[in-house]
């Protein structure tokens, strides 16, 4: 059992460095089809639960300040290559796709409660809807909808078991659409060639020492003052915090800096996808597959949910013709929030990264009050 944060981290990067190894120099047709983000993911969520890595202030200081360091500074490299004007060009579809995501949400609690409420506890509705306020928005949120509707301790408990497994599990699915990303827009027809043209685009300067050391000095400076003055604004609500703000500034000056020279600098997706390994390793590391045990019938509930969410994403696709990585960016910033929109939407393309950031801007207002209204409609039923 590891109980050393350094230690920790070592394991981490080197489970990475083996992923990235294999599947860059292997001829298996498998990793076209399963991306390493998948594997990273699923192999340090199994070490997890196999105990390898034992609960530890050092393990959790470790984990949570470098996840904490290289969020921000991931975020700024990937948009060095940002085209904001092929964002704007989308316009209204993506806002429709994200209400269709989260109203989908909503509309899963409402199928899951009409089929099991009976078999469920007295204050299910309010716990549920508590629930519903994290998947459209965040942790927040969640907290926020529990303080106003006050749902019994031990069902409210059993929801967080259920936000903790099914969040696990959906972003691994997620990460692992992107292996057939291909053919499901070739199904649905939607077009792609305006991120695909953008993304495939040389760098034209030469990565060397020079420019890997100004990327790597520059990134973890502005995430370190991006983060510091983060921390000096001003809270709004339960949902607007440090965290928020940090985002929201390096974001605004990574879009800045894509339209300068600066932006040319080789190496910044590189740097950027050995950040991402390392901050999907610690989002594993949190995994547990054995609490699948745990509260069984609230599990169920949380399933229904996601089966009808991906039902209503599918038509939808079908219907208007959309991407998978917007369906998966928009999914994402409602389950997971601005922690994770961002890590999904770089695994698809980076030119998603800023659409990530708002979809989870948006969730983090509108969660509350879509956990509010669910805990109407569940207690009418």
């Amino acid at each position: 059992m590891i109980t050393d944060g350094f230690l920790y981290l070592g394991v981490l990067l080197g489970l990475a460095a083996c992923i990235v190894f294999v599947s860059q120099r292997g001829r298996s047709r498998f990793f076209r089809y399963v991306p390493g983000f998948v594997l990273m993911y699923l192999g340090t969520a199994a070490l997890n639960t196999a105990g390898l890595f034992g609960e530890s202030d050092s393990v959790e200081s470790t984990g949570g300040s470098v996840q904490d360091a290289l969020l921000p500074a991931m975020i700024l490299l990937l948009l060095f290559k940002c085209n904001i004007r092929q964002i704007v060009k989308l316009g209204p579809k993506l806002l429709l796709t994200y209400a269709v995501t989260a109203l989908s949400i909503v509309a899963g609690f409402v199928v899951a409660f009409l089929f099991l409420h009976g078999a469920l506890d007295d204050g299910a509705s309010k716990a549920l809807g508590a629930l519903a306020a994290s998947w459209t928005g965040g942790s927040a949120n969640m907290v926020a909808v529990q303080g106003v509707v006050h749902a019994p301790e031990n069902v409210f408990g059993y929801a967080l078991i259920v936000d903790t497994v099914i969040y696990s599990l959906w972003l691994l699915v997620m990460f692992g659409s992107v292996g057939f990303s291909e053919r499901f827009n070739r199904w649905t027809k939607a077009k792609t060639a305006s991120f695909a043209q953008q993304e495939t685009a040389d760098e034209e300067d030469r990565m060397d020492l020079t420019s890997l050391m100004t990327l790597i000095g520059f990134s973890l400076f502005v995430s370190a003052a991006a983060t510091w003055v983060g921390g000096q604004l001003p809270e709004v609500g339960d949902v607007i915090n440090a965290t928020t703000w940090t985002i929201l500034i390096v974001s605004i000056l990574g879009l800045v800096i894509a339209v300068t020279p600066f932006a040319k600098t080789a190496g910044s997706s590189e740097l950027a996808m050995i950040m991402l390994y390392l901050i999907i390793g610690i989002i594993a590391s949190g995994s547990d597959f054995s609490s699948l045990t745990d509260a069984p019938l609230y599990l169920l509930v949380g399933v229904v949910v996601m089966v009808v969410h991906a039902g209503v994403m599918v038509v939808y696709a079908k219907l208007t013709r959309t991407e998978l990585f917007s369906l998966a960016v928009a999914s994402t910033a409602n389950i997971g929030g601005v922690a994770s929109a961002p890590v999904v939407a770089s695994a698809y393309n980076r030119q998603l990264v800023p659409v990530g950031v708002l979809f989870a801007l948006i969730g983090a207002f509108a969660g509350t009050f879509l956990g509010l209204t669910t805990v109407q409609i569940l207690s009418v039923i």
